[in-house]
Formats: structure tokens, C-alpha cells, sequence
């Protein structure tokens, strides 16, 4: 009786050791703002994690299964960001559900999201009157996010009495060192444009950059790779 209770509490220490040992190794994602992918995975883990606690007699399947859906998941995750096609089937591909007035009802059926749904998530961000929204975006994780009209930002202008120009959404024209074809012809720029734009701005390889955009004004805005670089280091 009380080696079963001992071998029960054993395990389930064990349990919790190799799944915040998993953790660790596939990243904080699994924590919070999950993929579809992400939230699978955690379950199945969860769940074998719970047969790991109470198999007293043949622990040694359910160890090796969650070790092993750890590793696929950190492959995963790592060929990800090494594929965006992959990544847009592991993690789900960004729907515009309003823009400029326009509500698309496609892509909220393709969201499996009704109307009445999307009112609710506009009142949870705090937009209890659509028309005061001019973008959202379903994105990959499943949640919302919104871009107010220009005159609704804080310190709105509204409340100066000033006219100000409609913001729009930027292109993202390279994501991890990679030129976004599609982007860049969509919004009437090419290579050469591109390349010399950067040049400019210190970098002539596009492999250096982790992240460029460009706004209606052709403002290209670029950020760096720093994989070098940790928060703590800005933070010194």
C-alpha cells in the first residue's frame, strides 16, 4: 500500500521534471499564445504526462512518448522558421475579417466566426462601435487584433480638432533574411528598389535584415539580426 503511494508520488514528480524540462526546450509559446499545432502537442504531452503518473508497472513507454513528442515539436518549431510554407500550415495564415469599412464574410466563414462572435471580440478590446476599427486581423493563434481609425488613437487627435491622414497597413517585404516576392510586387516595388533602399540604410546584404516594411509614404522601415544581442543587454 504505502510503496504504491510512493511509487504514485514518484512519478508524478517525475512527470512534472521532464514536462518543465520539455518546456524549457521547446520554448514559452506552449505557455501562452499557442498555435493550433502548439495547443495539440500540449495536450497530447499533458496527457501522457498523467499516464506517466499512474503507470506504476510500464513507465518506460509514456517517458520515451513524451520525450519524443518534445523533440518532434522543437524540430518543428526549428524547420518553421526555416520554411515560411511550413510555417503558414503549422501555425495558420492571417485573415483580414475588416478593412476601411468592409466586413469580409468569407474569410469569417473560413475563420469559422460568426458576425455575432466578432461583435464580442471587438467589445473585449474595447470597441463597442465598429465603425471606430479600420483593420482586423485573425492571426494564426487565434486571436484578434485591431487597428483603430487615425482619429480614435490615444491622445486622439479628434480631441485637438486636427485633421490627420489615414494610416494604413505597412507590407512586410522581408521576414528573416527572406525577400517576401509576393509582398514586394503587391506593393509596386521591385528588387532593385528594394536593394538600394537598404544599401542606404547600411545593408547590402538582405540577409542581415530580420525584419522590413514599407508604409504607403515608401517609408521602409528595417530592423536588424542581433541574434547575438539579449534583452538584458539593452537593458545594462
Amino acid at each position: 500500500m504505502f510503496q504504491e503511494i510512493y511509487s504514485v508520488i514518484l512519478f508524478a514528480a517525475l512527470s512534472v521534471l521532464v514536462l518543465f524540462i520539455l518546456t524549457k526546450i521547446m520554448g514559452y509559446r506552449q505557455m501562452s499564445q499557442m498555435s493550433l499545432f502548439d495547443y495539440i502537442n500540449g495536450i497530447t504531452i499533458g496527457s501522457i504526462a498523467a499516464e506517466l503518473a499512474t503507470n506504476l508497472e510500464d513507465y518506460h513507454r509514456p517517458l520515451t512518448a513524451m520525450i519524443i513528442y518534445g523533440l518532434l515539436a522543437t524540430f518543428f518549431s526549428w524547420l518553421g522558421q526555416k520554411s515560411m510554407c511550413l510555417r503558414r500550415f503549422l501555425t495558420g495564415k492571417p485573415l483580414v475579417l475588416l478593412h476601411h469599412g468592409v466586413i469580409y464574410e468569407q474569410n469569417l466563414r473560413k475563420a469559422k466566426i460568426d458576425i455575432n462572435e466578432f461583435l464580442v471580440q471587438c467589445r473585449i478590446s474595447g470597441y463597442f462601435d465598429v465603425s471606430k476599427i479600420q483593420t482586423a486581423i485573425l492571426e494564426g493563434n487565434g486571436r484578434i487584433s485591431f487597428l483603430p481609425i487615425s482619429s480614435e488613437h490615444p491622445v486622439t487627435p479628434a480631441d485637438l480638432k486636427l485633421q490627420v491622414p489615414s494610416e494604413d497597413m505597412t507590407a512586410t517585404l522581408i521576414v528573416d533574411g527572406k525577400i517576401l516576392e509576393h509582398n514586394l510586387a503587391h506593393s509596386g516595388k521591385n528588387k532593385k528598389w528594394l536593394t538600394s533602399q537598404l544599401s542606404s540604410l547600411g545593408y547590402p546584404d538582405p540577409k542581415e535584415v530580420l525584419l522590413a516594411t514599407c508604409d504607403l509614404n515608401n517609408k521602409l522601415c528595417v530592423f536588424a539580426k542581433n541574434r547575438n544581442q539579449h534583452s538584458e543587454d539593452v537593458l545594462d
